[in-house]
């Protein structure tokens, strides 16, 4: 007997599936499906997911729960070997965690994702996640600070503080970060999941400027890049916002890479429009992006917005893809003879501190060393021991 996660979408589903497997009774055979909703497509991965769970484990039963479950529980009820239906609030308790904002990270892995808040205040006309998550809350500092006690002691190297929107933990994620690594000297390598730029606080900045225990990856929710749009959109920045918090990162950290979310196709938007988004990867310095067709989420703002054809849709998300993928390849090429500081995560690959994916052959799991590239392997990098 078993309890097996299978986890879908953002890194704070991945933090309470490992919660959940952790404080699962061993003497029960089941699934948890652990669901995503920010797109169709992703509730779609949630019933493929289903499927195959039920055709692999004929005789476990499968709880479903997430943002897709949360939103859509009768699409899930259904469905072959489904036997429980569970929405956010109640995912964590269902296999006897404390509260739905336990943080954890994930067991036995060198890079741990420590939960800090989750729900949303915010009301972009395109995301459900809001009311799939409710309202903003903040675990209290002493708990992250435990929390990331906790992974530290199981062996984790690097921490990852997680959310929906993590920008909006109150009292500020600056502080919060600064609080955490006076609190916790054997805190070396702190990472930051999506940040919503305009809510980056001065203590992150002035972390970003002075704190090399603050890891240089900073993932940005940019969305569009074209000012009416992103109007549409219910965003609270322009795209000058964008660009200048960029240059100001850029500006304190030299090292700093940028990754992004952006939306193709998104209702009302022209090819004048896309453009302005795809020059934003430039003006961005955008060397991780994820890119996402528009798909109308159901009881949305957008989805009652005029929509435009598939086809156009699919088109510019394709164009911004290729021009994406075309700038990480030449930022990749860029780091070929340089030395980078790299965590080693499993069988030789791992991560430098900018995020750039590295492999070194023979490296030991959990080894934090410095790596001289010497090629690129499509999307990876490859480097030799310094």
């Amino acid at each position: 007997m078993s309890v097996e996660t299978i986890t879908l979408g953002c890194r704070l589903n991945f933090a309470e599936s490992e919660t959940i497997a952790r404080s699962a009774p061993a003497d029960e055979d089941w699934v948890v499906v652990n669901s995503c909703a920010v797109t169709n497509e992703a509730v779609r991965q949630t019933r493929q997911a289903i499927r195959r769970a039920h055709r692999m484990r004929p005789s476990a039963k499968i709880l479903v729960t997430g943002c897709a479950a949360e939103l859509e529980p009768e699409t899930f009820a259904t469905m072959a070997g489904v036997r429980r239906v569970v929405g956010n609030a109640s995912k964590l308790s269902s296999f006897g965690a404390n509260d739905v904002m336990a943080p954890s990270g994930f067991q036995g892995h060198v890079r741990s994702f420590v939960a800090v808040q989750t729900g949303c205040d915010h009301r972009c006309t395109f995301c459900s996640i809001w009311r799939a998550r409710g309202p903003s809350i903040s675990l209290p500092f002493e708990r992250v600070r435990d929390a990331v006690r906790r992974e530290i002691d199981r062996g984790a190297k690097e921490i990852v503080l997680t959310g929906v929107d993590i920008t909006d933990y109150d009292g500020g994620l600056g502080t919060l970060c600064q609080r955490l690594l006076a609190a916790e000297p054997r805190l070396k390598r702190l990472r930051l999941s999506s940040l919503d730029g305009v809510e980056i606080d001065e203590p992150l900045f002035e972390l970003i400027a002075g704190e090399p225990r603050l890891l240089p990856h900073f993932h940005l929710s940019l969305q569009a890049g074209d000012d009416l749009i992103l109007k549409r959109m219910k965003r609270r920045h322009s795209r000058a916002d964008a660009v200048r918090t960029v240059e100001r990162i850029k500006a304190a950290r030299a090292d700093a890479t940028i990754g992004a979310d952006l939306i193709a196709g998104f209702p009302t938007e022209t090819e004048e429009m896309s453009l302005n988004s795809l020059k934003l990867l430039d003006d961005c310095d955008v060397v991780a992006a994820h890119i996402f067709p528009f798909s109308p989420r159901p009881n949305t703002p957008a989805a009652r917005m005029p929509q435009l054809p598939r086809e156009p849709v699919k088109a510019r998300a394709a164009r911004l893809r290729q021009a994406a993928a075309q700038r990480r390849s030449r930022w990749l090429d860029s780091l070929i003879g340089t030395f980078q500081p790299v965590l080693i995560e499993n069988h030789g690959r791992g991560h430098a501190d900018n995020f750039a994916p590295i492999l070194v052959e023979g490296a030991e799991r959990g080894a934090v060393l410095h790596a001289r590239i010497i090629h690129r392997d499509a999307d990876q990098l490859v480097g030799v021991a310094a």
